[in-house]
């Protein structure tokens, strides 16, 4: 299966997620790939839009290599590998305010004049485009978590089966469009798979007028 574009793929899952139409649900992308797929979902479905921002955490010397993820409210959890590499507290603290910062200067770019919408007792629906290890819908999802939602969903447009079952294991519901057995690469099961730039983030979040003030 292959889809003709971002585009597409979101109308496909905004037609899986059609039952919250109606419920106030709060719709947030990844950035940046994810975000014109989540404005497509929230749109069809009457939903309040927003970005989900989480940083991995890199190793020392292997800054790909994550050993955790940070919130841009600066709460951070640690994957296993922080144990087993044995990795100081003083690397992990420096570590933290340096990806705090990559994050904090993002939300500054993508939404300058309102804080992030509070998904506290809503049905959240978090979006991506594909996943092939699931290490950044995992962090978002913990993160999100956190705020006590009524209900986390993903949805993304491809995935292995693998990662699909670790990402069951942290949201209340997975829409997943196609789980191919052999996946390379989230592109190639997409015919136009053209990056998205920070403008292009920054032009659609200018659109969204949050309904609720944070804290409500």
């Amino acid at each position: 299966m292959r889809f003709r574009s971002r585009e597409h793929a979101a109308g496909l899952l905004a037609e899986k997620l059609a039952q919250y139409k109606g419920q106030n649900p709060l719709v947030l992308g990844i950035p940046r790939g994810a975000v014109p797929m989540a404005k497509i979902i929230a749109d069809a479905l009457g939903a309040e839009l927003d970005v989900v921002l989480v940083h991995k955490l890199g190793a020392p010397g292997q800054p790909e290599l994550a050993i955790g993820a940070i919130d841009e409210m600066g709460q951070a959890y640690l994957g296993d590998y922080a144990r087993a590499l044995g990795i100081s507290a003083d690397y992990i603290r420096e570590e933290k305010a340096a990806q705090l910062k990559v994050l904090r200067r993002r939300r500054t770019l993508y939404t300058p004049y309102r804080p992030p919408i509070n998904p506290t007792g809503r049905t959240v629906i978090v979006v991506d485009n594909g996943i092939a290890t699931g290490a950044t819908m995992i962090a978002a999802l913990r993160t999100l978590r956190g705020r006590k939602p009524a209900k986390l969903i993903a949805a993304v447009a491809v995935a292995p089966p693998g990662t699909v079952m670790r990402i069951r294991a942290e949201a209340d519901e997975v829409i997943c469009l196609y789980e191919p057995e052999e996946f390379f690469a989230v592109g190639e099961f997409f015919e136009d798979f053209s990056q998205v730039s920070d403008e292009e983030v920054v032009a659609i979040l200018r659109q969204t007028r949050p309904r609720r003030a944070v804290g409500e």
